[in-house]
């Protein structure tokens, strides 16, 4: 059965399991004030294939905040694990939303797309 991904991953049901208002709970939590944080954090849907959905964590700067790879490199493993990331929780999401009941996730690593935005890969993968 193919499914259109697009109509399903929209912006408005990624929102909707990942919030903007993650991003400040993220940085309440890291550095105690959401004021701290860089840069603003929104899930978006890239790609599909047969057994293969591909989303990312984009990573927006903040105003003037300074969005340097030193800041961003080691979030892969730190999302991996994070509470209020919860890429397990967002992974099963994700996965119900598509139909699946046996698949596998992982987050990849940072890649510069900008010096105003980072991106961190989310792939999950059908068994």
């Amino acid at each position: 059965m193919h499914q259109d991904h697009e109509s399903i991953f929209t912006k408005e049901y990624l929102n909707s399991v990942f919030p903007p208002e993650r991003t400040d709970r993220f940085f309440e939590a890291l550095f105690g004030d959401a004021e701290d944080g860089a840069y603003d954090i929104r899930l978006s849907f890239l790609s599909a294939a047969e057994n293969r959905l591909n989303f990312l964590f984009e990573l927006h700067q903040r105003g003037n905040a300074c969005l340097a790879c030193n800041l961003t490199h080691g979030l892969p493993h730190v999302f991996e694990r994070h509470p209020v990331i919860d890429a397990k929780g967002l992974a099963a999401s994700l996965a119900a939303k598509a139909g699946w009941t046996d698949y596998k996730w992982s987050i990849g690593s940072t890649e510069e797309v900008s010096a105003a935005l980072h991106v961190i890969p989310f792939v999950l993968k059908k068994l």
